[in-house]
């Protein structure tokens, strides 16, 4: 038979290395040709390796978690052996181990044991401690955490959800005194690479941030009203996100300076809008770009960040998709931050921040009335955008949401 070889492909200009995710595939198992073998990370997305023919897995090179180069062989592929109900040979299985009852288990050590789904779960210490307390199976908590560990929050949420009272007073109680685990897991190419950016920004640039806030009352009436209607014609909701994006292209034609960036000693002005989307995605925070938004309608825009905050979660963004953008948005708001200050994103010049809605009083023609209000942030590369420029974006921005209808009609 031949082996085939598993190399790393080329994902993108400018990245040599990646590191291994999942094996979709165990050594001895049978997979048909373009079936997915093995999960490839980079720093900017996770890539799928098919199988180039149908055949055998026989030997991994490259274990999860490890580095590889591009073009370095990570497994090999025997074509024709086997056959489609060829399986990975079964672990050989261990001597049953006798039964620990719960207060004699190391409160503060991690557990390997069996969680609700039925698959192999690490308790980390505080999970465990949590556990003691609540009178709660390990067996009976969903994980959340990383490669399926146990955390307190899914023991505290376990406990809400049924009810459960805390153990009855005389019950064993962990001593905090313990042993105090620790565990390292390495950053992923993309915590790395954000990382590096972040870094860069603060070192490289300029930053300064502006901060107004705005009513919301008008969009959210505008929403509202229409909201039926707009499902019913495009088959998805209206949301905050596409206003601010149609409102940040019209800041960007009124201060160009904020879509532009600075290259060598020159400043490189931009005559089309790329705003990039900040979505959370299963391996961290990516920022997927709207290309041309300026010749976007709200249904587009609101369909495109819906494809890309589900193929963000799935690993399924294109390498492409992620690069470039002269602008960013970002929103804090969904996850509840109140104010922030956020990052520019070399070389852009500008970011906005979005915050959370909350009710708040404002003075409003000599009265004091309760209004659905947001803080919006500018951070701004003080090197090529003064103030006065910053403050005027923001204010456009403001000017916009609060009147929908200059997103609408020119003025």
């Amino acid at each position: 038979m031949t082996a085939n070889e598993l190399k790393v492909p080329a994902v993108g200009e400018s990245i040599t290395e990646v590191q291994i995710g999942d094996w979709l595939v165990s050594e001895g198992q049978y997979v048909e040709k373009d079936a997915p073998v093995v999960s490839i990370e980079t720093d900017k997305i996770t890539v799928e390796l098919p199988a180039p023919n149908s055949g055998t897995l026989t030997k991994i090179h490259k274990k999860k978690g490890e580095t590889a180069v591009v073009g370095e062989v990570v497994g090999l592929l025997e074509a024709g052996a086997g056959s489609k109900s060829a399986k990975a040979s079964p672990a050989p299985e261990k001597p049953a181990a006798k039964a620990v009852p719960a207060a004699a288990q190391p409160a503060a050590a991690a557990v390997a044991t069996k969680s609700a789904a039925g698959s192999e779960a690490r308790v980390m210490p505080a999970a465990a401690r949590a556990m003691a307390q609540a009178g709660v199976s390990a067996k009976d908590v969903q994980p959340s955490g990383p490669g399926g560990r146990i955390l307190k929050e899914d023991v505290q949420r376990t406990v809400e959800q049924r009810g459960a009272k805390p153990a009855a007073a005389g019950a064993p109680v962990r001593s905090a005194g313990g042993p105090r685990d620790e565990e390292v897991v390495p950053m992923t190419p993309l915590r790395k690479r954000v990382a590096q950016r972040l870094v860069e920004a603060q070192s490289t640039a300029a930053l300064l941030t502006t901060f107004n806030e705005i009513d919301m009352s008008a969009v959210m009436a505008l929403r509202k009203e229409r909201q039926e209607a707009f499902v019913a014609r495009y088959g998805i909701k209206l949301g905050f996100m596409s206003f601010f994006v149609k409102a940040a292209v019209d800041a960007l034609k009124l201060v160009p300076q904020v879509n532009a960036e600075l290259r060598g000693e020159s400043i490189v002005f931009k005559n089309y809008q790329d705003i990039g989307v900040a979505v959370g995605g299963g391996k961290g925070l990516v920022v997927p770009i709207l290309r041309n938004a300026e010749a976007l309608s709200f249904a587009e825009v609101e369909k495109a960040i819906a494809d890309f905050a589900a193929r963000a979660q799935s690993g399924k963004l294109k390498l492409e998709e992620l690069q470039g953008g002269t602008f960013t948005i970002s929103n804090g708001g969904i996850y509840g931050s109140l104010l922030s200050t956020p990052i520019v994103n070399p070389p852009q010049s500008g970011i906005l921040g979005l915050h959370a809605i909350q009710e708040r009083p404002i003075a409003l023609n000599g009265q004091v009335v309760i209004r659905p209000m947001m803080y919006v942030a500018l951070t701004y590369d003080h090197r090529l955008v003064d103030g006065r420029e910053a403050v005027t974006f923001l204010k456009r921005i403001k000017e916009c949401v609060e009147n929908p209808a200059l997103l609408v009609v020119e003025v």
